[in-house]
């Protein structure tokens, strides 16, 4: 197909000779509840400057769920693409936000993720505070389990994490948000003492 192909090329001129020729091209098989978008396409594969077109076409697209629960962010940091992860926080801060599976948004995800390498995990903590800076509010999102991006860094061991989520609430003001209970009723510090993790 023509549109996957410009997509895997990240050809921004053939996507639009392709639009001018069928001017409802990217919302073929866009419909539904949970359509996989050409923006989920693009950002699964982690083809920038295609994903950027879409997403300034069609912004919508920026914040549905696929099947699986995932939105274009969501797959980018999946497969590791984060420059287009990047990409997507500059065109809108809010996508920080959008809940996906489990409702972990982008900031949950990153924030127990940890890299292959070193240089993978400075990566990682350079968008974790990417996105705190982007999107202030992006903190006090929950996931199903009631979690914060604080429960869940410390419930996945991921110190580094951690460390620039408190430093982030110490400078905005907002240390209070380690005193919230997720749906079991523990705090950041009960999961630590549980998972013997004195460094929190």
């Amino acid at each position: 197909m023509a549109l996957q192909k410009a997509i895997a090329d990240d050809n921004v001129n053939e996507l639009y000779s392709l639009i001018e020729r069928d001017e409802n091209l990217l919302d073929h098989g866009s419909k539904g509840p949970f359509p996989n978008t050409p923006l989920h396409d693009a950002a699964d594969k982690g083809k920038t400057k295609v994903a950027m077109e879409i997403a300034t076409l069609k912004p919508s697209f920026a914040r549905k769920l696929n099947r699986g629960g995932h939105s274009p962010m969501h797959l980018a940091l999946q497969n590791k693409h984060y420059h287009t992860a990047r990409a997507l926080m500059t065109l809108n801060p809010k996508l920080i936000q959008v809940r996906g599976r489990d409702g972990i948004t982008p900031l949950h995800f990153v924030a127990r993720e940890t890299g292959d390498n070193q240089q993978e995990n400075v990566e990682l903590l350079k968008l974790l505070a990417e996105f705190l800076s982007a999107c202030k509010s992006s903190i006090e999102d929950l996931t199903n389990q009631c979690e914060t991006a604080v429960h869940v860094a410390v419930r996945k061991g991921n110190t580094e994490a951690f460390k620039v989520l408190f430093e982030w609430l110490k400078q905005v003001h907002l240390i209070e948000v380690l005193d919230w209970k997720d749906q079991d009723g523990d705090t950041v510090l009960h999961i630590a003492k549980s998972k013997r993790q004195p460094e929190v």
